[in-house]
């Protein structure tokens, strides 16, 4: 839909959507793996490509005029590691990052994601109309600085 306001954070995930066509984030919802944010390498431990991705959500959300995990409602994540120590590790980030609340969460396993070495993909959906708005004014700031 061309009159949503679509978001990758710069660095990596301008990178992504210019390689893969598609956007880190809208208006509600956002989706990202546990890749460093700068050099597009994935992390090599399990727990921290996990705590990656979480950072990475925090980080494209707060990009696009959010205020993070804290508008968070829903949460889905896609693992191709199943195993107890990749769920504790998940529940964990999830109490870490919204202390305060308890979104809907789903947890599926698949065989594989978008990028070959990946282990874990977040999906959330946020809601912050005010947050939208500012981004989009700010945006058009420096759009208009840069002409």
């Amino acid at each position: 839909m061309s009159t949503l306001q679509y978001y990758a954070y710069p660095d990596q995930g301008v990178r992504l959507r210019e390689r893969t066509s598609y956007s880190q984030a809208h208006l509600v919802n956002s989706s990202l793996g546990g890749w460093d944010p700068f050099s597009g390498e994935m992390k090599k431990e399990l727990s921290e490509e996990i705590d990656q991705a979480f950072e990475n959500v925090d980080r494209n959300l707060k990009d696009a005029g959010g205020k993070g995990w804290s508008q968070v409602f829903r949460v889905n994540s896609y693992h191709t590691d199943m195993s107890d120590k990749a769920l504790r590790y998940t529940v964990e980030n999830l109490r870490k990052w919204m202390p305060d609340h308890q979104p809907l969460f789903t947890c599926v396993g698949v065989t594989k994601l978008g990028i070959e070495s990946m282990r874990i993909e977040i999906e959330v959906s946020a809601y912050d109309e005010e947050g939208a708005e500012e981004a989009r004014k700010a945006r058009a700031a420096v759009a208009e600085k840069k002409e």
